[in-house]
């Protein structure tokens, strides 16, 4: 299984709404993505935080690379700042563990 994970933070209020406007789409399409495992977003000391888990790496780039997320994903840059971090696991961790991960290991944006 490979898992993902973001820790993303609006640059500002407009960007907030801008944020959401793209976020919610994409949520959306993981959820119906094929060969998604696990879809969640919480809130984690300001961030928007997501994990998700798939069957594969290759079916999580296939999703990640299409539709509503890839326009999220032009998009970024100009709104929000944040990281991004994959691995295989076993596991799916709690938000509290993805985000002491992103802070460790993520790749920051």
């Amino acid at each position: 299984m490979y898992v993902s994970l973001t820790a993303l933070k609006p640059k500002n209020f407009f960007s907030y709404l801008k944020f959401w406007t793209l976020a919610i789409p994409s949520f959306a399409q993981a959820q119906a993505a094929k060969g998604q495992l696990h879809v969640s977003a919480k809130r984690v000391k300001g961030y928007q935080c997501t994990i998700t888990a798939w069957e594969s790496r290759e079916v999580m780039l296939d999703f990640m690379r299409s539709g509503a997320h890839l326009k999220a994903m032009k998009q970024f840059h100009s709104i929000a700042t944040g990281r991004t971090y994959g691995y295989e696991g076993t596991d799916i961790p709690s938000f509290s563990e993805a985000f002491e991960l992103l802070q460790e290991k993520g790749k920051n944006y």
